[in-house]
């Protein structure tokens, strides 16, 4: 007999009483972003310009200094997040390291992450982070237009798969098909390195069900929630397929919250509801599958 769920959370301000109502301590969060400010109000920028860069609009909800998104993340009862920095040029990669371990260090929510290009000197620097401390890995594809089969990713590969921590890698086409995005071009990354834990950003968006075979094949593969689901995304890139919840049964253990905050054009709360929304869609999911993505999983994967 299926137990009933506590009703999803109407905003923001009601998501504390959702998690406890789970039984849960708080959320782990593997996918939010914090940057340098130059650096954010360039990205902020950017989606100011969405609808010419995405042909639609993308407001940015928690549009703050950084002590305010900060203190909105622990209203909303995250206790653990992986704040993700990532480079767009070489040069950019060590001097982020550097930055985002200084906020680790001053945030106690926030794990030390790490990032890399394909350069000189990538796997000096990534295990320079990685000795300080770094536990979860951002690697983007799309924003940083490289190739992640290039030999001089192939040592900093090794080295993360050898530390056991989680990248976190944005591969797929969405929301935009990038010159090396694919799930196909990173598959041969996994298989290069089959010990390597990653964590498919947005679950490989749109190719979810390339996105869930990755996993299923590959025993250290994972799936973050990062805009799955909510009507933006299905709007804009993808909708998911019809039985998504059924096909998370086998696989409930892989996946992951990640959320993308600040960068929201919604309320938190919203990716949330859609992912209560799988789980109370089909009965053998349900609030056990919900205190795994929203916290086990995360947390055991950042080792907290």
């Amino acid at each position: 007999m299926s137990v009933a769920l506590p009703a999803p959370p109407v905003d923001d301000a009601d998501v504390p009483r959702w998690t406890a109502e789970l039984g849960l301590p708080g959320l782990v969060d593997i996918h939010v972003h914090f940057l340098p400010e130059p650096m954010l109000r360039k990205v902020w920028a950017y989606f100011d310009r969405a609808e010419h860069n995405y042909g639609r609009p993308w407001p940015i909800t928690y549009r703050f200094d950084e002590d305010t998104r900060v203190d909105v993340l622990r209203a909303l009862g995250v206790q653990t997040f992986a704040p993700l920095v990532y480079p767009h040029k070489p040069d950019m990669a060590q001097w982020l390291n550097s930055w985002v371990l200084d906020f680790a260090a001053r945030t106690p929510e926030a794990v030390p992450t790490a990032t890399m290009y394909p350069e000189p000197g990538v796997a000096d620097y990534l295990g320079a982070a990685l000795d300080a401390g770094a536990r979860c890995i951002k690697v983007h594809v799309q924003v940083g237009a490289f190739d992640p089969l290039d030999p001089l990713l192939d040592p900093a590969w090794a080295l993360i798969a050898e530390a056991g921590v989680p990248a976190v890698v944005h591969c797929g086409h969405g929301p935009l098909r990038g010159d090396h995005t694919g799930l196909d071009v990173f598959e041969q990354v996994l298989t290069a390195h089959p010990d390597l834990v990653a964590v498919l950003a947005h679950a490989g968006m749109p190719d979810y069900l390339a996105a869930l075979g990755l996993a299923e094949r590959f025993e250290n593969v994972y799936l973050d929630t990062t805009m799955v689901g909510t009507a933006f995304t299905a709007d804009m890139v993808a909708p998911l397929p019809d039985n998504w919840p059924a096909l998370l049964v086998d696989l409930g253990d892989k996946i992951v919250l990640g959320s993308d905050y600040p960068q929201l054009p919604y309320q938190y709360a919203e990716q949330l509801r859609a992912i209560h929304g799988w789980a109370a869609a089909d009965d053998r999911l349900g609030a056990g599958f919900l205190r795994r993505v929203l916290h086990d999983t995360p947390a055991r994967l950042l080792g907290v």
